[in-house]
């Protein structure tokens, strides 16, 4: 028996429990008995079967299971947070963007020189000093910084009445106030430049008549079609705002837009399609858009831009703050105020300049 055993690879000979010796084929943790004897035919046979069924290489080391958060931590409420029905009422750009933003603080340090990161911080531990140290970390945006504190405190806030957490404790922790005139406003000479650059009836011109003349979001704008429109009046339900109220918002297609709109090429169910016959997501016609912006030579304009120029123009036109609260979808004055006092001293200063040369003359 110990003689075959060295003639042929893996073949062992073992002994029964009654002390009977028997021959196994024996590969990586399996074996597989040999009844023929030695030196047949048939041993042969159920040699070179046994080979065949077993496995020729070692079994791959199973992964490791990644452990999760454990109960009662900022990683565990985070992943609470993710499935509750507040965040999945939010649009799919908005989830991407708060979740993106909340999973980064959780990999953060508690503490400077520490290995441990806020994920398996316990919650009791979650106090306004450590929300201030998540805020901190990005002073140097401070956009950035607050919208870490925005997002946390809408988890927290979801959390105490859900009875998760008894406090919120981004509550005691104050914004970074800083100057910011955010994405750039533009100005009537770079839309006639944009025009010019981009003549009716290209895809180019057609976004940037239907962002500026109904005053919308990108992500409302690329979902529009035809069947949103009736007598002239476009109707839709902002996305950004849907979650929390179902009002439909009207705009009606102005001559100059309808105009343009005809005289373009448009798909199915959207009037813009990408190259691909589909529809836009947000994120990808704004990056389109971008791009037709540096063809015209205006890089640092963007389609974010046209809704400010919009609010802009109506603002110095005379709109008040309901009315651009009508045309623009804001929930709040505060928002139209921004636009109407630029416009009101825009409009103060150029009627009394001239008091500063009032006896110096």
């Amino acid at each position: 028996m110990n003689a075959v055993a060295i003639h042929f690879r893996y073949l062992s000979a073992e002994k029964s429990r009654h002390g009977k010796k028997r021959l196994y084929v024996r590969r990586f943790g399996r074996r597989i008995r040999i009844e023929a004897a030695p030196g047949t035919a048939a041993f042969a046979r159920e040699y070179s079967a046994a080979l065949e069924m077993l496995p020729a290489a070692p079994p791959a080391s199973p992964a490791a299971v990644p452990r999760g958060p454990a109960k009662g931590t900022l990683g565990w409420l985070a992943g609470l947070y993710f499935t509750s029905a507040e965040f999945q009422a939010l649009d799919a750009t908005m989830q991407k963007r708060r979740r993106a933003m909340i999973e980064e603080c959780l990999r953060e340090t508690v503490r400077e020189g520490s290995r441990d990161v806020f994920r398996d911080c316990p919650l009791v531990y979650v106090t306004p000093a450590k929300i201030r140290r998540l805020r901190d970390l990005k002073a140097q945006k401070p956009g950035a910084a607050n919208n870490r504190r925005k997002y946390l405190s809408s988890m927290f806030g979801w959390a105490v009445e859900a009875t998760k957490t008894p406090t919120n404790p981004v509550r005691d922790v104050r914004r970074i106030k800083y100057a910011s005139g955010g994405f750039h406003t533009w100005t009537l000479a770079e839309v006639k430049q944009f025009q010019a650059h981009h003549p009716i009836g290209s895809k180019a011109r057609l976004a940037l008549e239907l962002l500026l003349l109904t005053g919308v979001r990108r992500g409302d704008m690329v979902t529009f079609g035809r069947q949103h429109v009736e007598n002239g009046i476009l109707r839709f339900v902002p996305r950004k705002t849907r979650y929390r109220r179902m009002e439909a918002s009207y705009k009606p297609i102005l001559p100059r837009l309808a105009e343009v709109i005809a005289a373009s090429p448009t798909g199915d169910m959207t009037f813009l399609v990408t190259s691909f016959g589909k529809p836009f997501t947000p994120g990808g016609f704004g990056n389109w858009f971008r791009d037709r912006c540096n063809e015209a030579g205006l890089p640092h304009c963007s389609a974010h831009g046209l809704r400010k120029a919009g609010a802009t123009i109506a603002a110095e036109n005379g709109a008040t703050e309901q009315q651009l609260m009508a045309i623009f979808d804001w929930a709040t004055p505060s928002q139209a105020a921004v636009y109407t006092r630029a416009a009101d001293r825009k409009k103060l200063a150029g009627d009394n300049m001239k008091l500063l040369a009032r006896g110096s003359e």
